[in-house]
């Protein structure tokens, strides 16, 4: 059976992972799910800081795979199948066979990507599949249309399983660079999943998710603040600006813990900027409250939140308020005792 299960045009499955529209934002480079580069030398898989295990029947004497793939390397742990699925980046086409018979989805690099013969090749292994877009083999970065003609490449091969990445003009993965406004354009003109590549550095890991990303892509061997960025990303950027539309009580209940991770964040936030409020007040705490300026605070808030509406939302912001207050009277508090 194909693993390559599009569930409908705008969501993709890759192992146990779901990527598409109304979905969650997914992260792929860390543990959630791998990227594995294979070297076309017969060294080892190029992702900087692990490797996967020969498989049983794929090994020859001389440490690379039976079908002439550089599938080397130890994993690590005690050679167990990573966690999380996979998703390697074959360097030719002689490494397709293994590929195949070892992951969960095959990544076409951006060297790749501008070959149509490689792109069907990789497509015609029955996996989902990858496609970024980069610098060719040539040293040209690829076009929007040429990106999307290796969509349609897959599709000739009955293969409509297809996630994109953009990662930007650069040569290496890890000096990924992604253009927001071509990924947007992307995602609207292929309907299709859109990740962001964000190489070594997680910077734009907020921006990617608010341009509309899908998944986050995290260049091999990246440090693991680049890592932390994107799943941070992905929690809290995305509870604010991805509507959620979860189909299980499970799938609900990540959701809700998305929305309180972002709802904790912008409260710590607020906590902040009230207690410097108190102390430029000439009136502060408990005794300085003005209580019309929070009743159109929440009168504000309501147009916002029309379905919980002022009268819902007046004792959550009043319990919020006085946290605060508390908070900034602690914290005063101990500062006189210094």
């Amino acid at each position: 059976m194909s693993k390559a299960a599009q569930l409908d045009r705008d969501a993709v499955r890759i192992g146990d992972l779901v990527i598409g529209d109304g979905l969650p934002v997914v992260v792929i480079g860390g543990r959630d799910a791998r990227w594995l580069r294979l070297r076309g030398d017969g060294g080892t898989p190029g992702d900087g800081a692990e490797t996967l295990r020969d498989m049983p029947g794929d090994s020859t004497e001389d440490g690379s795979s039976g079908d002439g793939s550089p599938w080397n390397g130890a994993a690590a742990g005690a050679g167990a199948r990573p966690a999380g699925p996979l998703l390697v980046e074959p360097a030719t086409a002689a490494d397709l066979p293994a590929v195949a018979r070892h992951a969960d989805g095959v990544m076409i690099g951006a060297a790749w990507a501008a070959d149509p013969d490689l792109v069907r090749a990789a497509a015609r292994l029955g996996l989902p599949v990858v496609i970024q877009r980069g610098i060719d083999r040539h040293g040209r970065v690829a076009t929007l249309e040429e990106w999307l003609a290796a969509v349609d490449d897959c599709a000739a091969e009955g293969n409509e399983a297809v996630v994109l990445c953009e990662s930007g003009g650069r040569g290496e993965p890890e000096d990924a660079a992604p253009d927001l406004g071509l990924l947007r354009a992307a995602r609207e003109r292929a309907g299709r999943p859109v990740l962001a590549g964000l190489g070594g550095d997680g910077g734009l890991a907020d921006a990617a998710v608010a341009a509309g990303a899908d998944g986050l892509l995290v260049g091999p061997g990246a440090p693991a603040r680049t890592l932390a960025a994107a799943h941070e990303a992905a929690t809290v950027m995305a509870a604010l600006v991805r509507p959620d539309d979860p189909e299980t009580l499970d799938a609900a209940r990540a959701a809700i813990d998305r929305v309180d991770a972002a709802l904790a964040t912008l409260i710590e936030r607020r906590a902040a900027l009230a207690g410097r409020i108190q102390r430029l007040k000439p009136v502060g705490g408990f005794r300085g409250r003005d209580m019309e300026r929070e009743r159109r605070l929440v009168e504000a808030m309501a147009r916002r939140a029309p379905g919980l509406g002022a009268r819902l939302l007046a004792p959550i912001m009043n319990a919020v308020i006085e946290a605060g207050l508390r908070l900034s009277e602690e914290t005063r508090d101990g500062e006189d005792r210094r």
